[in-house]
Parts: structure tokens; C-alpha cells; sequence
């Protein structure tokens, strides 16, 4: 009778092929397109059981969503977490604001970035994501684009799928336009 290994640290018993790693849930891929993102922050955040079973069926918005300081506190708002459909009286509510975990350091750090900004800066939820069986937010410091920054944005993209596109024909030898 033969016994199987155990796992090693780089192995998780859940994911028998290496680390559970990165597992996304969703993105806000709106703020990229209205804000510009300035610096990034990995938060915990906490929630309750049927928010993460809600969250592991992947329904979860972040369009609306955004990010409060108060009270030496950082409160994400706006964000739908799906309400569990196997719940029962426990259920919670879509729409309710949810703590963010940062160190003391961070929330002050932040704090005094969005003083100091005089209100031109918010911080949105870019993504959120398990990270080793825990939900964690990516949260972005952004300042809001203007609609011909968008416009731009969006010039400098058509242009560099142009070059890649001309560059990929050169490289398989076929004649450009």
C-alpha cells in the first residue's frame, strides 16, 4: 500500500497543481477609461459568509463603486455583491458599505495624498480578486480625466494596435497598406 506525498509550501491542498494564487473575480474596467490611475493599493476587505459564497459564483460590480476615508477608516461604497441565492434570513445586503483592511501607515498615507490633492483625487476599486483563499480589492489613487483625455486615450490606442498589426505583417513578410 502506497501513501501519497504531502503537500509541500508551494503546493496547496486545494489546488493539487502549485499555489491557489490569483484568482480573479472582477474587474472595473471603467475606471481605467475615466480616471487616470496614479498608485495602487492591495486592501483586505471584510465581509460576511454569504458575501464570499456570492463572491466565488463571481457576482459582484464594481462600476459604481468607490472608496471613503473617515474616521481614520477606509470604507469601500457603491460596490453590488449579488445577494447569495442558496441564503436564508442571514443574507446581506447588496449594496452595503464594506470596511477596507490597510495598515495605519496606508490610511494615513492616503489621507494626506487626497488633502493635500485639494479634491481632485478618489479612490476606486480597480479589481477584486482571491488571493490564497482571501478576497482582497486592488484600489486605485485616480484623478478624474477630462473628455478629451478620454478622446486621447483612446487616439493613442488605435494607433499602437495600427503599429502591431502593421508589425506583424512585416514580420510574416506580407506586403503593408
Amino acid at each position: 500500500m502506497s501513501k501519497k506525498p504531502l503537500p509541500t509550501s508551494s503546493q496547496s491542498a486545494k489546488n493539487p497543481k502549485g499555489g491557489s494564487g490569483r484568482q480573479p473575480i472582477t474587474t472595473n474596467r471603467k475606471a481605467r477609461h475615466d480616471y487616470a490611475i496614479l498608485d495602487t493599493f492591495e486592501t483586505g476587505i471584510s465581509l460576511t459568509g454569504t458575501e464570499v459564497k456570492s463572491l466565488r459564483a463571481g457576482r459582484a460590480s464594481l462600476v459604481d463603486g468607490y472608496a471613503t476615508i473617515s474616521d481614520d477608516e477606509v470604507w469601500l461604497r457603491g460596490v453590488h455583491i449579488a445577494e447569495y441565492a442558496e441564503g436564508t434570513w442571514t443574507n446581506h445586503a447588496p449594496r452595503r458599505p464594506r470596511k477596507l483592511l490597510l495598515h495605519r501607515q496606508e490610511i494615513d498615507r492616503l489621507a494626506t495624498k487626497m488633502r493635500e490633492s485639494s479634491g481632485g483625487l478618489a479612490l476606486v476599486p480597480l479589481s477584486m480578486y482571491f488571493l490564497d483563499g482571501k478576497v482582497k480589492v486592488e484600489l486605485g489613487l485616480a484623478r478624474g480625466k477630462k473628455e478629451y483625455d478620454k478622446r486621447q486615450s483612446l487616439a493613442e490606442r488605435d494607433a499602437d494596435r495600427e503599429l502591431a498589426k502593421y508589425a506583424g505583417r512585416r514580420a510574416k513578410g506580407m506586403p503593408g497598406e
